[in-house]
């Protein structure tokens, strides 16, 4: 397998691919992929833009992660502010490189993937902060969590409900850059 980094026109050919992906990592069903397509083909022209890929030898997209620049205006970023107090922004959204998605096909986990494709992502990133959300969980059997705590983010959010989902989430937290040994 090979970690390649995608521009945005990478992302929006293997858009089918992605979104395949993404719907057998969350274990989501077809009417909610299809929306989420929408919104993944929006964020490909967001500033600050950057992806990553985890393929096989042959092409298959095994895994895949992408961010952007948070900004007034964009809908989780707008969700995340209203939840912060005054300080917590400044920290936290005044230059911070949103982790959109990050996912590996669950045959392929716990092989180091998302870890490559995260320290890869992150690499990329512009900002002086990166936050990004993810499901509560029992963090100590929750491989998304494990990764995210190895990566040193911190809670910024607990127990957090976006609008529409009425599962809780997290929202987490690390400044930039990465240590080179991180």
């Amino acid at each position: 397998m090979r970690l390649v980094p995608w521009s945005p026109d990478d992302l929006a050919r293997r858009l089918d691919d992605v979104v395949a992906v993404y719907g057998e990592a969350m274990n989501y069903r077809s009417p909610l992929l299809e929306a989420r397509r929408g919104y993944m083909a929006t964020h490909l022209r967001r500033p600050g833009f950057r992806a990553v890929a985890t393929l096989t030898t042959n092409g298959e997209l095994v895994g895949f992660g992408y961010g952007y620049t948070g900004a007034a205006g964009q809908w989780w970023h707008d969700q995340v502010r209203a939840a912060l107090d005054e300080q917590a922004r400044k920290t936290w959204l005044a230059d911070c490189f949103e982790v959109v998605e990050l996912h590996v096909r669950p045959q392929a986990q716990g092989h180091g993937i998302g870890a490559r494709q995260l320290r890869a992502l992150l690499a990329m990133a512009t900002g002086r902060t990166t936050l990004l959300s993810t499901p509560e969980a029992d963090e100590t059997q929750s491989r998304a969590w494990r990764l995210y705590r190895r990566f040193e983010f911190v809670d910024v959010l607990r127990d957090f409900h976006f609008p529409g989902d009425d599962r809780a989430f997290a929202v987490l937290g690390r400044e930039l850059p990465l240590p080179e040994t991180a």
